[in-house]
C-alpha cells in the first residue's frame, strides 16, 4: 500500500528522478578495484577459480558470487501502482523504487528487470530462465489473473523463492492486523464472519491467507463488481470460484450485515454508514483501496465508534503498508537459502509483526514521531514502517519457518546470533530520520523560511507544504506569489508570505530587537534598517515573538554571516554558544563530527558541554552516544602540543555523573576501530567504535565535513544548529531543495521536542 496521501507536485517528481545521474539505482562494486591486481583477481585470471568451483559445486555460487543477496524485481507493466495497464517501459520507475526498498529496509541488493509481453507463457519463459542469477525473484505489478498463473508456475518450476508482492504482502500485513484486532475484541479467528469486497490478486491472497490461519472457508463471503461470489453463479474463473459460498446475500449491503470484519480491497466509497451499522459489535474494519478507502475511518468511526478501522493510508492509524513485509521476507529466505517462500513463513511473518506490535515501541521512534506513537491499542495494531526492530523480529521468524518445513538449504545453527547480525545490519538512525518525516506529518509546525524569494527555498517551500509536513511562512517581497505561479503551483495564495518592509509585524520586530540592544549602542532608527533590509532579523523576531515554531535560512550568504545575524535576536541555550554537528550516515554507522560551524577553537569547558549535548543528540538519532575527543595523536602517541584542552574535557566530565561514554584524546582511525582500541589501548572506557567525534578545532572539523561531504555526496547531513534557545537551522549555501526540506523537518521536530519539554517541566 502506497502513501498516497502525500502530496508531490509533478514537477518535483520528475526532478527528484532526472537530477544528478538518472534513476534511482547504481552498480557500485564491493571489492576494491583501484589497482592492476585487483582487476585482475576481479576479471582475467582471478576470476577462474570460482568459475571452476561453481561448476564443481553449483551451491559455491552462494559463496562466490552475489547471487545469495540478490533479487529480480520484475514485471510487464500490466498493473502500474493505480495506473492500469502501462507497459514494461514504463513500470520501471516503480521497479527502480522497489529495489531501493530492498536495500534501504533490509539491506537486500535488487535488480529491475521489465518483461515487454503481455504473453503469460512468453513471460514465465523468460523469468525461468533467470534462475542462475539471482536469489529470489519479486513478481510486481501484473495484471489478474495473469499474476496466479506466473507465479504458480515459476513456483513450480523454480528452485528459489517466488513472491508476487502485490498479492502476499499485503495479505501478509493483513492478517497481522486481522490477529491484532481479534485479541483486542476477544474474537478467535476460527469462529468470525467476514466480508471481502474485491476479488482481485490482494484480496484473493488475503482471503486464502486468513483462511490457512484458520478462518472458516464458510465463514468468508467475497463480493467482486457484481456482487457476492456464490456457488449459484456461472460467470466465475477458477480463481474466484475457490472462494464461492452458498448464501443467500446478493449484494455487498447484504452481505455486511452481521459480519465481524471487512476486507477492502476495491474502490472508494463503497461502503456507506448504513451498512457498517448493520455489522457485529465492535467491527473489524480494513478499507485499503488507494488513494481513498472504501469508507473514510472518520464516517466509519461516526457509523461505529466500536470499530477499529485500518487502512491503506499514512495519515491515518494502522497503515496497511506493505514494506512492513516483502524486505524482511526476503531478508529471512535469502539467509537461509530458501528454494520457496510457503505458506509458514507468511504465516510466521505476519504473527510476528503482530506480536511486535504487542510490545512497548522503542525510545528513538516514539521520540521521532513526536512522541505519538501509540501504544498497543485500537489505533495501533499494526508496527510502525520505521520501527528498527522489524529486521530482526520478522527476518528471524521467516527463516525459523523456513528451517521448520524444510525449504532452508543452509538451515541457521544459532539463531541468537543471526538476530545480533540483523539487529546491527542496517543503521538505526536512517529508521530514525524517515520516520521524523512521519512525525512532521502528524504534527504539523509553522516553519519560517527566511529567504522566500530565492528558486531552491521556494522548491523547498512547496515540497514541505504539499508533503503535509507543515505551513511554510515565506519572509519575502511582493513577488512571492508570483514566482509561486511561475513554478506550478495552483493556488500561489494559499502560501503565507511575510514581507519584512512593509509588514504588520514589522513594528512588534523592531520592538523587540530594540528591547535587547538598546544599551549596546544600537539607535531604533538603525534597527528599523536592519529588519527591513535583512530578512534573517525580521524572520529571527518572528520565531522569538511566536509567530512560528522553526526558521530555516543561511542559501544567500556565508553560515557565519546568518548565524551572527540570528544570535541578535535569539538567544544561547545556556552559558555555551551554539554549535553545528554533521551527520555522516553509513550502511551500518552513524557518525557526528561537531563542531563543525561556530567556534574556532573551543575551550576544555567547551569541548565537554558539545559533548554533553552532542549525546543527547545522538540519542535523538537512534544512538547510544560512545565520544571521542579527535586529535592527531592517541593517548600521547605520537606526543604532540595543543592537545591539552581534549585532555581537560576528559577529566571535566570524570567530575560530572554522565550517561554517556568518553574517551580521548584519540586518533580518528582508532576512535573508529574498536578491534583496534582493544588490541593497543585495553584501557580504553568505550565499549564499541565511537559515533560522535568532537574534533579539537572548527578547522579540523570543517575540513573533513566538507571533504567528506564532497566525497560521499548525501551521505553528509547538516551541519544541524544545537545551543540556540529557538528551533533555528542554518543550511549551508550549497543546500539543496531536498536538503532545506529535511532541514525544515527536523526544525518542527525539534520545536515540538522543545513544547513537550516545556509541558513536562511546567508546574501541575
Amino acid at each position: 500500500m502506497s502513501d498516497s496521501n502525500i502530496k508531490i507536485s509533478r514537477e518535483e517528481a520528475l526532478e527528484f528522478h532526472s537530477r544528478g545521474r538518472p534513476g534511482k539505482i547504481e552498480i557500485i562494486a564491493s571489492k576494491p578495484m583501484a589497482t592492476q591486481r585487483d582487476l585482475s583477481l576481479a576479471y582475467s585470471p582471478g576470476v577462474a577459480e570460482p568459475v571452476r568451483a561453481i561448476a564443481a559445486d553449483p551451491t559455491c555460487a552462494y559463496d562466490f558470487t552475489a547471487k545469495g543477496n540478490l533479487v529480480a524485481v520484475i514485471s510487464n507493466g500490466t498493473a502500474i501502482l493505480g495506473l492500469g495497464n502501462l507497459g514494461a517501459l514504463a513500470s520501471k520507475p516503480v521497479m527502480e523504487g522497489k529495489a531501493v526498498l530492498f536495500k534501504r529496509f533490509a539491506d537486500v541488493d535488487a535488480i529491475d528487470i521489465e518483461v515487454a509481453t503481455e504473453d503469460s507463457k512468453r513471460f514465465i519463459e523468460c523469468v525461468e530462465l533467470l534462475e542462475p542469477s539471482f536469489g529470489g525473484i519479486n513478481l510486481e505489478d501484473i495484471a489478474a489473473p495473469d499474476c496466479f498463473v506466473i507465479e504458480q508456475t515459476l513456483k513450480e518450476r523454480m528452485n528459489i523463492p517466488v513472491f508476487h508482492d502485490d498479492q502476499h504482502g499485503t495479505a501478509i500485513i493483513t492478517a497481522a492486523g486481522l490477529i491484532n484486532a481479534c485479541f483486542l475484541t476477544k474474537r478467535k479467528l476460527g469462529q468470525i464472519k467476514v466480508v471481502v469486497n474485491g476479488a482481485g490478486a490482494a484480496a484473493i491472497a488475503c482471503t486464502e491467507l486468513i483462511k490457512r490461519m484458520g478462518v472458516k472457508g464458510d465463514n468468508v463471503i467475497m463480493c467482486d463488481r457484481k456482487g457476492v461470489i456464490h456457488k449459484g453463479r456461472t460467470d466465475l474463473d477458477q480463481w474466484k470460484s475457490a472462494h464461492a459460498v452458498e448464501t443467500k446475500a446478493r449484494t455487498l449491503s447484504e452481505a455486511m450485515v452481521g459480519a465481524d470484519v471487512f476486507l477492502g480491497l476495491s474502490a472508494a466509497d463503497v461502503v456507506s454508514a448504513e451498512m457498517v451499522k448493520s455489522m457485529a459489535k465492535e467491527p473489524i474494519i480494513f478499507a485499503m483501496a488507494n488513494p481513498d478507502p472504501e469508507i473514510s475511518p472518520s464516517l466509519a468511526k461516526e457509523a461505529r465508534p466500536d470499530a477499529i478501522i485500518a487502512t491503506g493510508r499514512s495519515d491515518f492509524p494502522n497503515q496497511v503498508n506493505n514494506v512492513l513485509g516483502f524486505p524482511f521476507i526476503f531478508r529471512g529466505a535469502l539467509d537461509v537459502r530458501a528454494t520457496a517462500i510457503n505458506d509458514e513463513m507468511k504465516v510466521a511473518a505476519a504473527e510476528a509483526l503482530a506480536s511486535l506490535a504487542r510490545e512497548p515501541v522503542p525510545d528513538e521512534v516514539a521520540a521521532a514521531y513526536g512522541g505519538n506513537v501509540y501504544s498497543f491499542g485500537r489505533d495501533y495494531i499494526i508496527p510502525a514502517p520505521f520501527d528498527p526492530r522489524l529486521m530482526e523480529v520478522v527476518a528471524s521468524a521467516v527463516a525459523e519457518a523456513a528451517m521448520a518445513t524444510g525449504v532452508a538449504l543452509r538451515p541457521i545453527a544459532d539463531m541468537e546470533a543471526y538476530r545480533n547480525e540483523l539487529r546491527t545490519r542496517l543503521n538505526p538512525t536512517m529508521s530514525v530520520m524517515s520516520a521524523a518525516y512521519e512525525a512532521a506529518q502528524a504534527n504539523p509546525r509553522r516553519v519560517l523560511f527566511a529567504e522566500g524569494e530565492e528558486p531552491n527555498v521556494l522548491s523547498a517551500a512547496i515540497a514541505f507544504k504539499e508533503g503535509g509536513y507543515g505551513t511554510p511562512v515565506l519572509v519575502g517581497r511582493d513577488n512571492v506569489h508570483d514566482q509561486l505561479a511561475a513554478m506550478g503551483v495552483d493556488n500561489p495564495l494559499d502560501y503565507e508570505v511575510l514581507n519584512s518592509r512593509n509588514s504588520p509585524l514589522v513594528g512588534r520586530a523592531v520592538d523587540y530587537i530594540y528591547s535587547k540592544h538598546q544599551r549596546h549602542g544600537l539607535l531604533r532608527r538603525e534597527i528599523e534598517r536592519m529588519v527591513n533590509q535583512d530578512r534573517n532579523y525580521f524572520a529571527a523576531a518572528m520565531l522569538a515573538l511566536g509567530e512560528a515554531d522553526a526558521m530555516i535560512t543561511g542559501t544567500t550568504r556565508p553560515f557565519s554571516q546568518s548565524l551572527r545575524q540570528v544570535r541578535m535576536v535569539i538567544d544561547d541555550e545556556g552559558d555555551v554558544a551554539p554549535f553545528g554537528v554533521n551527520v555522516v550516515i553509513g550502511r551500518n554507522h552513524t557518525v557526528l563530527i561537531t563542531d563543525t560551524a561556530v567556534t574556532e577553537r573551543p575551550s576544555a569547558e567547551q569541548l565537554a558541554a558539545i559533548a554533553m549535548r552532542s549525546s543527547a543528540f545522538a540519542r535523538r538519532m537512534g544512538l547510544e552516544p560512545r565520544v571521542a575527543f579527535t586529535s592527531y595523536t592517541t593517548f600521547g602517541n605520537p606526543p604532540g602540543v595543543h592537545v591539552e584542552e581534549l585532555r581537560d574535557a576528559v577529566k571535566i566530565l570524570e567530575g560530572f555523573t554522565t550517561d554517556f561514554e568518553y574517551e580521548g584524546e584519540m586518533a580518528p582511525d582508532v576512535a573508529l576501530n574498536y578491534e583496534m582500541q582493544k588490541r593497543y589501548y585495553p584501557f580504553t572506557r568505550l565499549s564499541g567504535p565511537a559515533n560522535i567525534l568532537v574534533m579539537p578545532g572548527l578547522q579540523s572539523a570543517s575540513i573533513s565535513t566538507k571533504l567528506l561531504r564532497a566525497l560521499g555526496g548525501e551521505s553528509v547531513l547538516g551541519p544541524y544548529m544545537l545551543g540556540l534557545s529557538a528551533s533555528v537551522q542554518i543550511a549551508p549555501m550549497t543546500a539543496t531543495a531536498s536538503d532545506l526540506v529535511r532541514l525544515a523537518v527536523l526544525a518542527a521536530g525539534d520545536a515540538e521536542a522543545r513544547e513537550r519539554r516545556k509541558l513536562r517541566s511546567a508546574p501541575r
